[in-house]
């Protein structure tokens, strides 16, 4: 099981990218998805998260409006699509995927954003949002 993660990069304050996520090993209909980031000196923290399972997603407060996860099963790819960025959403991305409690996993899609049972990580990919 791997996750494999591209995208990101630099862009002006307004701008928009997307971060992609390609899973291997397993179906993402099965797993919650999830996107977290640390954004330097900070801790990392749950900014998206997905279960087609359950049928619901969840944002950050910060990111609510702006960011969207989504999937394209066919691909095997979960996106970021993170819109009108702002500098403070500079930080590392991470995708991460863990299966939920009907398969034996531990990995559920709530308001708080946790990593509980998130036990697939990507490598990384830095979003730096400047002038």
């Amino acid at each position: 099981l791997q996750l494999v993660q591209s995208g990101g990069g630099s862009v002006q304050p307004g701008g928009s990218l997307r971060l992609s996520c390609v899973a291997s090993g397993f179906s993402l209909n099965d797993y919650t998805l999830g996107w977290f980031r640390q954004a330097p000196g900070k801790e990392r923290e749950g900014v998206s998260c997905s279960s087609h399972a359950y049928g619901i997603s969840h944002y950050a407060r910060s990111v609510k409006g702006r960011f969207t996860i989504t999937k394209d099963n066919a691909r095997k790819t979960f996106y970021l699509e993170m819109n009108s960025l702002t500098p403070e959403d500079t930080a590392v991305y991470y995708c991460a995927a863990g299966s939920i409690p009907p398969l034996g996993g531990q990995a559920m899609c709530t308001g708080d954003l946790g990593d509980v049972g998130m036990d697939y990580w990507g490598n990384g990919t830095l979003v730096t949002v400047s002038l």
